[in-house]
Parts: structure tokens; C-alpha cells; sequence
């Protein structure tokens, strides 16, 4: 799987149709008008999200690896 920052996913999932909800810290929560899933995506500068959290994001988010 690609390694992305925590903000080229946001770019990608604002691209999709997700909104900023609210900011908990460094964490920007993300939701989908007509879906009950909430998307906690961590905003840590340009460190990269680990594997397991970018893939179980895209997972929640119904992308698939060639949308990354």
C-alpha cells in the first residue's frame, strides 16, 4: 500500500464527498451526509499514517487502493 500523510488522505477523501465535522486536537473528524461512519483521521505534519490505520481508513471510507 502507498504511504500517504495524514493530509493527501483528507485531500483525497474531500474529494469524495467528505466534510470537516470537527477538530479534536490533531485529529480532524470527517463525516458523509447519509452515512453513519465517522472518519478520526490523525493530522501529524507530513509523518506518514501507518499501514494498518491507512488501510482500515480506506476501508471505512468505501476507496479502494487505486483511489489513492
Amino acid at each position: 500500500m502507498k504511504s500517504l500523510s495524514g493530509r493527501d488522505f483528507v485531500r483525497i477523501i474531500e474529494r469524495r464527498g467528505w466534510t470537516l465535522l470537527r477538530v479534536n486536537g490533531s485529529h480532524h473528524i470527517y463525516g458523509k451526509s447519509g452515512s453513519i461512519v465517522r472518519l478520526s483521521v490523525p493530522i501529524h505534519g507530513s509523518r506518514p499514517l501507518k499501514t494498518g490505520l491507512l488501510r482500515h481508513l480506506v476501508k471505512l471510507a468505501e476507496l479502494s487502493e487505486d483511489d489513492l
